[in-house]
């Protein structure tokens, strides 16, 4: 069912999320104006129904006042077409941030864009490609006037209610939060949420990562070792032979345990592909919302021992630690002194 109060909306940056946010308007009854560097990507949603912008300025041209505009753009450019856009809009235009920006950002950018009187709402988005059909998780920050005038978008972007079970003992009645979008403050407000719920996201993908490698090495004990001084020997070989199918423990992962979650089901496609992952080089970025929530845990006083692991983690996959390794293994070698060896594996063994 379409929605009763259709808006219009200017979408900048049109990647799988930026488009599939359209797509999803779109379905709902919303008309959609687009732009982005790719023209195909542009070409491809007006074949679908949006209207093609060549640039910022026919985007801004094309939209009726008071003018509603998204940015789904990698926060590195979100400045900069902020700047460009701010000289185009007009008082009561409203910008929303959907990307993952720094929350200080959009106190700094609420104050710019409200000496032009243009409002400004950031939104953190969560949902990734398969948002269009489940709907996205919607963290918001901003005036409750400016939030209000835009519930429709939020409302049809969101998963809504569905069959969801209320949360037992809940007593509030009312609000958005139960149809998957929150305004959860002023400006900043919504980038935080996001933040800290991307630091979390860190810890859970990284206790997935490390339960899953445990039981990949249960049959360790099967394997040869290398003896030597140096190499701290497996206590009990014969705790160690069980040979387990990691794919198919993600699968069972996915239907009733605890830990069932969309994480664990996004691994479980993972290996269902590509049994030994062989298909991922291993390599994990950060795109900086996890050394953001770390450092508001040191600015707050807040332990967070967990997620600043898992970011840690991440450099790790990276190869970030290699001077620290070398360093260690040097200090090994001099406390021993000896040069250190390269070690070798014995074929199909662990060291």
């Amino acid at each position: 069912m379409a929605t009763a109060k259709p808006m219009q909306l200017g979408m900048i940056g049109l990647g799988r999320m930026g488009a599939n946010l359209v797509r999803r308007l779109m379905r709902d009854g919303h008309h959609c104006v687009v732009y982005d560097v790719n023209a195909a990507a542009i070409a491809e949603l007006e074949a679908e129904g949006a209207v093609g912008a060549t640039s910022l300025a026919d985007l801004v041209a094309k939209l009726d006042k008071p003018r509603s505009v998204w940015l789904m753009l990698p926060a590195a450019i979100v400045q900069s077409t902020l700047d460009e856009l701010a000289g185009l809009l007009a008082p009561h235009d409203v910008v929303i941030d959907g990307g993952n920006s720094y929350y200080r950002d959009d106190i700094d950018r609420a104050r710019q864009l409200a000496a032009k009187k243009i409002d400004y709402v950031d939104c953190g988005t969560s949902g990734g490609v398969w948002g269009l059909e489940r709907g996205y998780c919607l963290m918001i920050g901003g005036e409750q006037k400016v939030v209000d005038r835009l519930d429709p978008i939020f409302k049809t972007i969101a998963p809504g209610v569905g069959d969801v079970e209320p949360t037992p003992g809940r007593t509030r009645k009312g609000g958005t939060a139960p149809e998957g979008y929150l305004r959860c403050g002023p400006n900043g407000a919504g980038h935080f949420v996001k933040m800290v719920h991307n630091g979390v996201e860190y810890a859970m993908m990284a206790g997935i990562a490390e339960g899953l490698s445990i039981i990949k090495g249960a049959d360790v004990g099967k394997l040869d070792h290398i003896v030597d001084a140096e190499t701290a020997p497996l206590r009990d070989p014969e705790a160690y032979q069980y040979e387990i199918d990691v794919a198919e423990v993600a699968e069972v992962w996915r239907r009733g345990s605890v830990v069932g979650s969309w994480l664990v089901d996004l691994v479980a496609s993972a290996l269902a592909r590509s049994p030994q992952l062989d298909d991922f080089a291993g390599h994990v970025s950060d795109s900086g919302e996890g050394r953001w929530t770390v450092i508001a845990a040191i600015d707050e006083s807040v332990p967070a021992p967990v997620i600043t692991a898992s970011l840690y983690e991440r450099f790790e996959s990276r190869g970030l630690g290699e001077f620290t390794g070398k360093v260690l293994s040097a200090m090994r070698s001099e406390f021993g002194g000896h040069a250190e060896k390269k070690a070798r594996k014995k074929p199909g063994g662990h060291q």
